[in-house]
């Protein structure tokens, strides 16, 4: 059973000419950039510094595995781009949300 699930995930690279493995090591290794960008774009604000550097970063690293499949997929179903386009606002509201809250909290 796990073989034919491996297959299907495979098949489906090959078929949308994505490497999952590609898409999947870009999605988990922006993880950690994106969440030092936060971190960098509180900081900022707090500062009271300028924050359009950290919230252009957040963002690149937020969107990097989705470009990637822009790029190079293909013959991608639409209801696959709608599907990422409402993730993508979900994480960003949640994002904000998130921010608004650290930045409520007193430093400490």
């Amino acid at each position: 059973m796990w073989q034919d699930v491996q297959n299907w995930f495979y098949s489906l690279g090959a078929n949308y000419g994505v490497d999952p493995l590609v898409f999947g090591a870009i999605y988990v290794g922006a993880i950690p950039f994106f969440l030092l960008s936060i971190a960098w774009l509180v900081r900022n604000k707090r500062g009271g510094k300028p924050i359009v550097l950290p919230v252009l970063s957040a963002g690149v690293f937020f969107v990097s595995a989705y470009v990637y499949l822009a790029i190079v997929g293909r013959n991608i179903p639409i209801w696959v781009w709608f599907f990422l386009a409402a993730m993508l606002v979900y994480g960003v509201w949640s994002t904000m949300r998130d921010i608004r809250q650290k930045l409520a909290k007193p430093e400490g």
